[in-house]
């Protein structure tokens, strides 16, 4: 299927591994223009590279960190006429209350809520005025399926969901949609640092954690980055219009609820 998004103009954050990289790879293999965003020049410039002999397309590197006012103002002057914006960040350390004072919590709030905004802020005009926008959060499963040792996350994801459904309605007449993604144990460096988490925890192997791991999910596997890419993709499209306002799960089946 053509996405119809050839030559679209696509920022991805974060993106210089993990999901955003997989993101970013997957719009690039569908023709868009990307943008990739990250605070380390040097593993940008592999992200580069991997994007290049995945591809063969050149993306374009923007060294800016996101939770600053001058890196957004970055983003802001690199990335003009924008088409499709994908917000992503590092999630916050799992723990507990009492390992969260307030500094903690402002550093959640700024980068997986205020950052996000504040670039839908800045690049919402623009794509409403040019009568097309994708819009994408990658967010997290804890926004449906709160846990107590996320509670950073899951606060900050959900105020970020609330303010994109409050901005989707008005959007939406303007071929502009606004969606989240939602992942659980897909297989990236931050699965390898909760595995990690789980060999101190309880004195076990790699092997022993990933599998605990995977045995929590329904498909009994961790998920592909490509996979979540090809959906992150899909949102992107031009045959995506319809879809707006909406959480995709990508759990392997794993949540509980009904709707």
């Amino acid at each position: 299927m053509d996405l119809g998004i050839r030559s679209r103009r696509a920022l991805v954050c974060a993106s210089s591994q993990g999901l955003g990289l997989a993101c970013a790879t997957a719009l690039a293999r569908e023709g868009a223009q990307v943008f990739l965003n990250g605070r380390d020049p040097e593993r940008l410039a592999r992200a580069v590279d991997s994007i290049r002999e995945a591809t063969g397309t050149t993306a374009i590197p923007v060294v800016a960190d996101i939770t600053t006012e001058a890196g957004r103002q970055t983003l802001f002057d690199s990335c003009t006429e924008l088409d499709i914006l994908v917000n992503n960040n590092a999630g916050p350390p799992p723990g507990q209350l009492s390992d969260w004072d307030h500094d903690a919590w402002i550093r959640a709030l700024e980068a997986n809520m205020l950052a996000p905004i504040l670039l839908i802020r800045g690049f919402l005009p623009g794509m409403r005025a040019r009568k097309f926008g994708r819009i994408v959060n990658i967010t997290s499963a804890m926004v449906k399926s709160p846990r107590a040792h996320m509670a950073l996350s899951t606060s900050a994801r959900t105020g970020l969901t609330a303010f994109c459904k409050s901005m989707s309605f008005e959007a939406a007449a303007d071929n502009v949609t606004i969606n989240n993604l939602l992942p659980e144990r897909i297989d990236t460096p931050r699965q390898a640092f909760l595995a990690e988490r789980l060999m101190k925890m309880h004195g076990i192997t790699r092997e022993e954690a990933r599998q605990r791991i995977a045995d929590s999910i329904a498909a009994k596997r961790f998920g592909r980055p490509e996979e979540f890419a090809d959906a992150c993709a899909y949102l992107c499209s031009a045959q995506a219009g319809f879809i707006s306002g909406q959480n995709l799960q990508l759990d392997g089946g794993s949540y509980p609820g009904l709707i």
